[in-house]
């Protein structure tokens, strides 16, 4: 094998892609859709690693983050170390009490102190149809054992870079043995500075060349770009939003892809030397377990791909919390307990949360919610939410005469109108304040439709802001941090979203004041220019959409239904486990109407189970503060349960338990530690009253 330690770059020349299917080539070769140099190297496992870039448990649990020694201009290790820090932090919960370091973190199960040796392998690809690079990367931890050859899928979660699963799949496979597969999923970072032509390399740097590895730049030529700064100045184009192509409908082929650039490492490592410089395909799909993981986002590209699969790449699949669109499929309706009929589910994630952007600001003041949400009044001013409140009524979207009512009819369109569970209202008020849905309505809203950010899409972009909401340059030092700081979706890292529409000047989102209504009520005229493509009409007044709207809102409908879910896992055996309380990714639009809609399609044949817990949302980030630690518990503890159940079905033949409500218990009290009798395993064979159930056409959710 071409190997040397350190960085070492492995030629990519053009070639079949290594599938190990009969009537393919017997040589392992590097896949055609690999596109530039393949950055390998190796970690020691003692002054850095794959799983914690040598921080170790204790590192990445500390608040502190590490730091760059030169601001302006980080390494790429410096880089890296930062983007792995972040990316743990995000989605697991390292805070004392609340089950890290007892039920999961990098020494859990494993002697030592958490760093894993082994051989990472970075890399850029690209899809049929379009040029935008999507990066990959293999990690090889030194324990795996080519006699038994497993693999883990882990592509980002939300719009994260290809680090984003590093502390999800990542963590379960480097610790199990298990080759791991990333994916950035065409998304990450890649913000394009339009003024001074600075973006990002694969390994984190800036450039304004050229460079082959470069991970995005906006398609505007210098004049074109040129132009834009005169009218938008400090703006950034951002890969996920401004890309030009819709990533999510090839979020299946990324992982598959993930996983042949997988197959080509390994045989590369580990393959039979003929002696002629070419090496035996000796692991192949036969003969390894794959599981397709991940979470979120990422968990819905790995079940897509599991859908695609014609080729028996993937063995079984294992997802939390999926962002997936199942097909519209009216033939049946969803109910929990007693409550009521569902029969208006699988809205696709740009239609609720559109509808989030527009109403929860004015719901965050229904007295449900508004005194007893954790944080609501620290990140929605009152005063802000009755402006919104007084816009919608204004523009007779909510009924009532006083903020309370206006509120309380604004919570009950989202509960009502939108399936919206009322287990998510007391996490959605924080969401709102952190720009969740505001942030995706955005991104999303563009990549569906293809838009480029030279098309300002509701008048909305991307910059930096200084304490006025103004549009200001973002600081060199933060710009050089991007890589590893932010999600790939703004607002995060210092990018906001802008509302170039805003009352007096372009304002921060949050910030600004639509210029109907002259009040500050959160841009509430953008968010409602975004609701409206989607719904295909003005909501504000019911009118047909005008000229570019029309193309655009047609562009934004073909982009979802280019991003739906068959439903058909083609029996591969498969679990998700969905938190109830989710506030990002409605269950009922999400994991309950998918698991329905297989029924449907593969009925006695299916192989999927649904675990859905009780007590447990999107974020066990924020199950570290007051007011959430109490009432919630680690989803991120039952995702690892249903990969240790999918790989022990696969390798010992273990029945997968049954569909079932999990029924935790909250601490109560964010001084008291996370134990056994918080978060009861799934059950092998559960009570009747916890089975969910799918009969008559109906899904019977257990309340």
């Amino acid at each position: 094998m071409r190997r040397l330690l350190l960085c070492t770059l492995i030629g990519a020349i053009g070639a079949a892609p290594a599938t190990g299917n009969e009537g393919k080539p017997p040589f392992n070769v590097i896949p055609d859709f690999i596109s530039g140099d393949i950055q390998q190297t190796w970690y020691d496992g003692q002054t850095d690693d794959l799983l914690t870039a040598g921080l170790g448990a204790d590192g990445l649990a500390s608040a502190t983050p590490p730091a760059f020694d030169d601001a302006l201009n980080p390494t790429p290790a410096e880089l890296r170390r930062l983007a792995i820090y972040n990316n743990y932090r995000a989605l697991v919960d390292t805070a004392p009490g609340g089950g890290y370091g007892t039920f999961f973190g990098p020494t859990v199960g494993v002697d030592g102190n958490g760093l894993i040796a082994g051989e990472e392998f970075l890399a850029l690809m690209t899809v049929p149809g379009h040029t935008v690079p999507v990066t990959a990367m293999v990690q090889v931890p030194d324990s795996f054992d080519p006699r038994r050859p497993c693999m883990v899928t882990a592509p980002s979660s939300g719009s994260r870079g290809v680090y984003g699963a590093i502390g999800t799949a990542g963590e379960w496979g480097l610790k199990k043995g298990c080759a791991v597969v990333y994916t950035d999923k065409g998304t990450g970072t890649g913000a394009h500075n339009l003024v001074t032509n600075s973006t990002q390399r694969i390994d984190g740097t800036l450039t304004t060349t050229d460079d082959e590895s470069v991970l995005f730049r906006a398609s505007l030529d210098d004049a074109a770009r040129a132009d834009f700064n005169s009218q938008w100045p400090d703006r950034f184009a951002y890969k996920h939003a401004h890309s030009g192509v819709n990533p999510e409908a090839d979020w299946g082929t990324h992982v598959l892809q993930s996983i042949e650039f997988g197959f080509y490492v390994l045989n590369e490592k580990y393959g039979r030397e003929l002696g002629n410089g070419e090496r035996l395909m000796t692991i192949k799909p036969r003969n390894t377990l794959v599981i397709a993981s991940s979470v979120s986002n990422g968990g819905g590209a790995s079940v897509r791909a599991a859908e695609q699969d014609d080729r028996g790449l993937i063995d079984g699949v294992a997802v939390s919390e999926p962002n997936i669109n199942p097909q519209v499929d009216d033939s049946f309706t969803i109910r929990q307990g007693n409550g009521p009929v569902i029969s208006g589910h699988s809205r696709s994630l740009l239609d609720y949360t559109t509808a989030l952007a527009v109403y929860q600001g004015c719901a965050n003041q229904a007295p449900a919610i508004r005194d007893v949400a954790p944080f609501n009044s620290v990140f929605n001013p009152p005063a802000i939410g009755e402006n919104i409140c007084d816009s919608l009524a204004s523009k007779g979207l909510v009924s009532g005469i006083t903020t309370e009512e206006r509120a309380t009819d604004a919570l009950r369109i989202l509960n009502e109108d939108f399936g919206i569970q009322p287990e998510q209202n007391l996490l959605a008020p924080v969401h709102f304040g952190l720009s969740v849905a505001q942030g995706i309505s955005m991104t999303y809203a563009n990549a569906y439709g293809q838009a480029g950010v030279e098309d300002r899409v509701c008048s909305l972009s991307l910059a930096a802001t200084d304490g006025t909401g103004a549009v200001v340059p973002l600081a060199p030092s933060q710009e050089a941090a991007l890589f590893s700081a932010s999600n790939g979706i703004p607002p995060s890292a210092g990018v906001n979203v802008v509302n170039d529409n805003a009352l007096g000047q372009p304002t921060h989102l949050a910030m600004s004041a639509s210029a109907s209504t002259g009040q500050q009520d959160y841009g509430l005229d953008a968010l409602l220019c975004l609701r409206s493509l989607v719904q295909g009409e003005d909501v504000a007044t019911g009118n047909p959409l005008e000229g570019a709207d029309v193309v655009l809102a047609d562009a934004i409908d073909q982009g979802i239904e280019a991003i739906r879910a068959s439903g058909d896992l083609q029996g591969k055996p498969a679990v998700f486990v969905t938190g109830r309380a989710d506030a990002i990714l409605p269950i009922n639009h999400t994991s309950r109407p998918y698991l329905a809609l297989n029924q449907r399609v593969e009925g006695d044949s299916s192989g999927l189970r649904y675990y859905e817990i009780l007590n447990a949302h999107h974020l066990d980030v924020l199950n570290g503060l007051p007011g959430v630690a109490e009432r919630y518990v680690p989803l991120h503890h039952y995702y690892f349960q249903a990969l240790d159940l999918v790989y022990e079905h696969l390798t010992e033949g273990r029945s997968l338990p049954p569909s079932q409500v999990v029924r935790t218990v909250p601490r109560g009290d964010i001084t008291t530690a996370l134990s056994e009798t918080n978060v009861p395993d799934i059950q092998d064979q559960p009570p009747e009253s916890d089975l969910i159930v799918f009969a008559d056409n109906q899904l019977n959710i257990p309340d």
